[in-house]
C-alpha cells in the first residue's frame, strides 16, 4: 500500500510496476569497450571542447562599472575603508591635504601592504595625492614627469 501511494507521486502507474516484476526480456546492450588511457588522451586532444556555461570569476559582467574612488583620510583609522575598497577590486584616489603628515605616513605604509598583497599598485600623482590599484588595472604614464616637462618649458 505504501508502494502504491509512492509509485502514484512519482507517476508510476501499476502496469509501469507490473512489468518490471513480471521480469520481461531485458533490452539486451552492447558490451562497453575498455580504452586505453592513450586513445581517452587522443579523444580529448581531437574532440572540441566548448561549454560556453563556464565563466570565469574574475571576468567582469558587461553591465558592471569599474569604480575609482576618492577619498580624504583624516584619521589613521580611516585607512581601513581604503583598504576595503581596494580589496573589492576598487581603485582609490587618495588625498592626503587634510591629515598630518606623521598620519599620512602611517596610511600610506598600511596601503602599501595592501597594495602589495593584492598585486596592485601604489602611484604619487600629486604633492599629497595617490592613486591606488587593485591588479585589474593598469598605470599608464606618470604625472609628475608631466608637471615637470610643462616647468621646462
Amino acid at each position: 500500500m505504501g508502494f502504491e501511494k509512492i509509485s502514484r507521486f512519482f507517476g508510476m502507474s501499476d502496469e509501469d510496476f507490473n512489468e518490471d516484476i513480471n521480469n520481461e526480456p531485458a533490452q539486451q546492450q552492447a558490451p562497453v569497450q575498455e580504452s586505453t588511457a592513450r586513445e581517452r588522451s587522443e579523444m580529448r586532444q581531437k574532440a572540441p571542447v566548448e561549454n560556453t556555461n563556464v565563466v570565469s570569476m574574475n571576468q567582469v559582467k558587461n553591465n558592471q562599472t569599474s569604480k575609482i574612488v576618492l577619498f580624504e583620510p583624516r584619521v589613521y583609522s580611516d585607512a581601513k575603508e581604503v583598504g576595503t575598497h581596494l580589496l573589492n577590486g576598487r581603485a582609490v584616489i587618495v588625498n592626503f591635504t587634510r591629515i598630518d603628515e606623521k598620519q599620512a605616513k602611517r596610511i600610506i605604509d598600511f596601503l602599501t601592504g595592501t597594495i602589495f598583497a593584492i598585486k596592485g599598485e601604489i602611484q604619487r600623482v600629486g604633492d599629497c595625492i595617490f592613486l591606488c590599484t587593485p591588479s585589474k588595472f593598469e598605470i599608464d604614464g606618470n604625472i609628475s614627469d608631466i608637471i615637470r616637462d610643462k616647468k621646462i618649458n
